[in-house]
Order: C-alpha cells, then sequence, then structure tokens
C-alpha cells in the first residue's frame, strides 16, 4: 500500500463523513426497512473522489486497482455494476460533496495552473520545417521546448 494514498483517502473519507453527519437533509433518502448497504455514502465519496483524483475514466479498472491498493481501507468494495447504481443515484450529493471538498483546497482560488508538458509534434515534413519559423528548432519533431 501507499502510505500517501492511504492518508488521501483517509482525510477524504473522514471530511465527507463529517459533512454527510452534519448536513442530514444532504444525504440520500433510504427506506425505513430494508438491506442495510455495504458500503457507506462517505465510503462511496471516498472512491469517486479517489478516481477522479487518480484519472480512472474506466469504473471497472478503478475498482480493480482500488481492491489491489485500498482493499484494506475499506471493509467492502463492491463490482462495477453495484458501484455504478449506487454513484448514480446519489448524484445532486455527490456532486455538492465534491465542491465542497475543492473549495476546501488551496487549489480553488490558486492563481497557478499545473498543465502537462507534454511535447507537442508539430513539423514533421521537410517543408513545413524549412518554412517554419522554428527552422532549427522543428527538426527533431517538437516544438514544446522553444517560446517566443
Amino acid at each position: 500500500m501507499d502510505a500517501d494514498l492511504d492518508t488521501l483517502a483517509t482525510a477524504i473519507y473522514v471530511r465527507t463523513d463529517d459533512l454527510l453527519k452534519g448536513s442530514p437533509d444532504r444525504t440520500p433518502w433510504r427506506p425505513p426497512v430494508g438491506l442495510a448497504p455495504r458500503i457507506t455514502d462517505a465510503e462511496l465519496v471516498t472512491l469517486a473522489v479517489m478516481q477522479a483524483l487518480l484519472g480512472f475514466t474506466s469504473e471497472a479498472r478503478w475498482l480493480r486497482y482500488a481492491t489491489a491498493h485500498l482493499g484494506g481501507l475499506f471493509p467492502y468494495l463492491p463490482r462495477q455494476p453495484g458501484y455504478d447504481k449506487r454513484l448514480r443515484r446519489p448524484a445532486g450529493t455527490l456532486n455538492w460533496l465534491i465542491a465542497v471538498l475543492a473549495r476546501e483546497t488551496s487549489m480553488w482560488t490558486d492563481d497557478v495552473w499545473v498543465v502537462d508538458s507534454t511535447p507537442i509534434e508539430c513539423a514533421r515534413s521537410r517543408d513545413t520545417v524549412r518554412l517554419s519559423d522554428l527552422a532549427g528548432w522543428a527538426q527533431h519533431g517538437y516544438c514544446a521546448s522553444h517560446s517566443r
């Protein structure tokens, strides 16, 4: 397990659980009788936020990753259909919680943005290289290291 990942997941869970307990009107409705869910709303939100932060777009891949790397933090991890079903039902609650969590970070008001600095291929043909204002720079096929 990754200690930093565990710490982040724990912090998200604790804050989410506190927010849900402090705003019971925001929690998803549950019938008074029936089976209790095996995963709490706070755990579900923690999983969803971690999925977004780590860049997983596939729920199936995310759940495999979570099982392998976060399984010790969650007593139960649903399979993909159950995760999808539970995640879609409280969409309003989830949106509210994510907005609150985002506003509580310095990134919400930070004027510096981190951007992917992957070089972008800009010239491959000889004519483009020869006629380019970046002639000499573009001969390697990448222009990201040159700024005007």
